[in-house]
């Protein structure tokens, strides 16, 4: 529209803008201009939530049982402690996981200068209405989504909602078309950007809900939460474990019962007493702590986690689907090619501080230099500063020699800006900067050196080559010209002081790659993850920079898509072709959501990384979203699950390598578990089976406290095992027992049955007592020292699963040593500590039957060494 068509539709008038009883009557009818927040559940409800689990409510019932039934109350207790330890840490994650919108409501600006009843009033912005208008001027935070009515030299800082680093130029005229992206709607200031130069008059068009920060709002409270592959594996994991251990218990109590060896409720303590045994009730608090270790780890190397099942999810991840403004650049623009005296030179290579380009950048430019060093003003132009300074040009130093006397603003018609400096000689220097093929038709005669001739077609022909070449590498080009006067023209404008000027050469500026990014993405590749570069940036610039980085080969188009194209494809058909694309250009929020799920819909499991407002929604629907610490907006690192300390992509690299170890720590625990849990069971049920004398409830019961709970926790804290990272990523559909760790689950644990049930066979075959009940009692002793030992000396197995403990090393873990050292302790107390043996039901035993316990220990060392070494060897046939 135009603006009085604007004006009209929104029934309003730009000279004195709404009336104080209109601007009311709006706000009451539509609300006030903040963002609406979603419905919050109370503390209580949180805290009920985190008991839906089948596992917990398992527990639950099993804290019960070995309370009121078993009459163990200190196994009940340290069961409901446990549960309950759980559902606080969810708690307060949780709570954690809600700041996303209370940050973007603390961006709001708190108050804007707006022109109601003919005079201008500074009121808050959440006072704001449609219709009112608005006054801007660089510095400020745009109050609201703004229709542009005057404008003078107005720049926007839209990263934070497009992705693109540069500021985008405004100006008032209508525009073509009716689908244009955020990124090209220039005459449309959005509510939260910043104005970075010159000054505007705007109509309010949209507030609140309704403006584009409004809209990403409603799509964070309308995001679902996405449940993590650890957690799915775990509540599999407890329904399967569950069901199986009670149908085994029942089936002992039945056997029990029939052949008579036990009465009634003895029996059915003993199939109680195995069912709370068999469940491994420490599992969530130990995966809990595996997981608090990992994020501990990963602070130390700059990942901050938030939500703690993310570490694991790390591990996961196929797919890196990143932000490309902040995340692989820098977000600051930096002069990387000069072509000046006919010759393209890298920047590095440098420009003598004299040389007419590198005065002229540095004159032709409005940046202000503090006293802290620190520049205000535009990126490009702060960039050509920072240049000079690197260079030895001291800007301050000539400006002093060489004041600004007058100066031709830049405007975004003619895309030039020149400024004059007063020379020693009393001549005048007049200093142009601009758009290339705008600056040459102002020139007559090229730089060569000092001197100067005249530019001919085939310099103007070169010039315009060069500007291409550097244009199809993504860089932004500027064009530098000058020429010195005896007087400063009266008036001074573009007519009378841009003539007649000498080209000096050509600028090439970037937002660079960040210098670790390229050997991060190689990484990633080869730890079978592809990452993807999602941009709110032009095509030409992403697939640039894309190439550079390694994520598509160098001009490869076809693996590059924008926002319009994606909106052609509806979301079946984007689905089957997701897997061409690797770079997305010119993309809206909406578009990242579509992308995370598309992969996602594929069963991939989506990593997402970003620092701005709008990447916000897909960092809530991916697996992990990865926040940016630095230069991340409040908003996108409330919406992430990982936040990265230094803003730098290959922390991501390290973060899934910790995240992979993580998940083979906790592997390894429940193969430690239930390895131990089915030894458990076989015990009891066999020797049900057999008509032998059973292990008491309080047997089981303390094995499974002082055993499973130490060294399991050990476990998490193992060291990385050597070629994790070359090994590709698990994916969504593996588990727990993915790897071998199932089968090595089933033939440990009947081993550690096997092994137990032989030394309670030698005892009874070669007892040292005569009496029939000494013998039993002594093997019941010897079964139970078996049984618990035994799980120790198996604990040093599944250090790997598939490595020899040679290998990995037997004492290389501290945490481990004593965890060991402190579970086989309190296990000998019961046996060797006079007055427990009453408590416990146990004999004191010879060296005999101590070589024999001993014995059945090591055992189960050397036969999973040798089990190990012909899967090995299997293997490399």
């Amino acid at each position: 529209m135009t603006n009085d068509e604007a004006l009209k539709r929104l029934q309003t008038n730009d000279e004195t803008g709404l009336s104080a009883q209109e601007a009311q009557a709006r706000l009451a009818q539509n609300g006030p201009n903040a963002l609406a927040q979603g419905e919050k559940k109370t503390l209580l409800m949180r805290f009920l939530d985190q008991f839906k689990d089948f596992m917990i409510i398992v527990l639950l019932v099993a804290a019960l049982i070995s309370g009121f039934i078993v009459h163990e109350w200190a196994d009940a207790f340290i069961i409901l402690a446990v549960v309950i330890l759980n559902a606080v840490f969810g708690v307060f994650q949780e709570s954690k996981a809600e700041e996303a919108i209370d940050a973007l409501q603390k961006m709001s600006t708190p108050n804007a200068h707006v022109r109601r009843g003919g005079q201008v009033l500074t009121v808050p912005s959440s006072e704001l209405v449609v219709g009112d208008i608005v006054l801007l001027e660089a510095g400020d935070v745009v109050p609201a989504d703004l229709r542009l009515l005057e404008s003078a030299n107005l720049k926007s800082e839209e990263s934070a909602l497009t992705g693109e680093s540069v500021p985008v130029e405004k100006q008032t005229e209508p525009l073509a078309g009716t689908d244009i992206g955020i990124g090209d709607r220039t005459n449309m200031v959005f509510m939260n950007s910043n104005i970075t130069y010159g000054r505007a008059v705007g109509v309010v068009v949209a507030t609140g809900m309704q403006t584009e920060v409004g809209r990403i709002a409603g799509m964070l409270n309308a995001a679902q939460e996405t449940t993590t592959p650890l957690s799915e594996n775990l509540k599999a994991l407890g329904k399967t474990l569950t069901i199986m251990i009670l149908v085994i218990a029942a089936f002992v109590f039945v056997v029990g019962v029939w052949r008579g060896a036990e009465t009634l409720p003895e029996m059915f303590l003993t199939a109680i007493s195995l069912a709370v045994a068999a469940i491994p009730e420490g599992l969530p608090a130990i995966v809990t702590v595996i997981l608090a270790l990992g994020t501990q780890k990963l602070a130390k190397r700059n990942s901050l986690v938030r939500k703690l099942p993310a570490v694991e999810t790390l591990g996961s991840t196929e797919i890196i689907a990143s932000d490309k403004t902040g995340t692989l650049t820098q977000n600051k623009m930096t002069v990387e090619k000069v072509y000046y005296d006919g010759q393209l030179h890298d920047a590095k290579d440098g420009v003598q501080s004299q040389n007419p380009i590198m005065r002229i950048m540095n004159f032709a430019n409005d940046t202000k230099i503090q006293d802290d060093g620190v520049m205000l003003g535009d990126p490009t132009e702060t960039a050509l500063v920072a240049y000079g300074q690197q260079h030895g040009f001291d800007l301050k130093g000539e400006l002093q020699a060489e004041p600004r006397v007058a100066e031709v603003p830049f405007d975004s018609e003619r895309k030039l800006m020149s400024t004059i400096h007063q020379l020693k000689d009393g001549r005048f220097l007049v200093a142009t900067k601009g758009a290339p093929d705008q600056l040459l038709k102002r020139t007559t005669k090229l730089a060569e050196g000092d001197a100067a001739r005249e530019l001919s077609a085939a310099d103007e022909a070169t010039i315009l080559r060069e500007n291409t070449g550097m244009a199809k590498q993504a860089l932004r080009v500027l064009g530098a010209a000058y020429k010195v006067i005896d007087a400063v023209p009266d008036p001074v404008n573009s007519d009378t002081v841009e003539q007649d000027l000498i080209f000096a050469g050509l600028i090439g500026m970037i937002d660079p790659e960040r210098p670790e990014a390229a050997k991060a993405v190689a990484d990633a590749k080869a730890a079978g993850i592809r990452p993807l570069m999602i941009t709110g940036d032009h095509q030409d610039t992403a697939e640039a920079i894309a190439g550079r980085l390694g994520i598509i080969a160098p001009g490869d188009d076809a693996a590059v898509i924008t926002g319009a194209e994606l909106d052609q494809q509806s979301d079946e058909e984007f689905e089957k072709n997701v897997d061409k694309y690797s770079v997305y250009a010119r993309v809206a929020p909406e578009h990242k959501v579509r992308i995370v799920n598309a992969w996602q819909n594929r069963g991939k499991v989506v990593a997402m990384t970003g620092d701005g407002v709008n990447d916000a929604p897909a960092l809530k629907a991916a697996d992990i979203g990865i926040g940016m610490g630095i230069t991340g907006t409040e908003v996108s690192k409330g919406a992430s699950d990982m936040v990265l300390a230094d803003d730098n992509f290959s922390t991501i690299v390290i973060a899934v390598e910790e995240g992979r170890k993580v998940f083979s720590n906790i592997q390894k625990a429940i193969q430690y578990l239930l390895s131990a849990n089915l030894g458990e069971v076989l015990t009891l049920f066999m020797m049900t089976m057999l008509g032998w004398d059973l292990l008491a409830p309080v047997h089981i019961l303390w094995i499974n406290l002082v055993t499973d709970t130490f060294p399991a926790i050990a476990l998490g804290v193992e060291p990385t095992e050597p070629g994790i990272m070359k090994q590709k990523p698990r994916g969504r559909k593996s588990n727990f027992f993915t790897g071998g760790v199932g089968q090595a689950v089933i033939w440990q644990g009947i081993l550690e049955g096997l092994l137990t049930l032989g030394v309670y066979f030698i005892a009874i075959t070669w007892p040292i007592h005569t009496t029939n009940a000494a013998i039993h009692a002594d093997a019941l002793t010897m079964a139970y020292a078996t049984l618990g030992l035994i799980q120790l000396f198996h604990a040093f197995n599944v250090k790997s699963v598939h490595q020899s403990l040679f290998t990995v090393g037997f004492f290389r873990n501290k945490a481990f040593n004593w965890a060991i050292f402190v579970s086989a302790l309190l296990l000998m107390v019961t046996i060797l500590v006079p007055g427990f043996n009453g408590l416990f039901h146990v004999t004191e035993l010879d060296g005999f039957q101590w070589a024999t316990v001993l014995g059945a220990g090591v055992a189960m060392v050397v036969i999973v060494e040798i089990v190990k070494f012909c899967q090995r060897h299997a293997q490399k046939r």
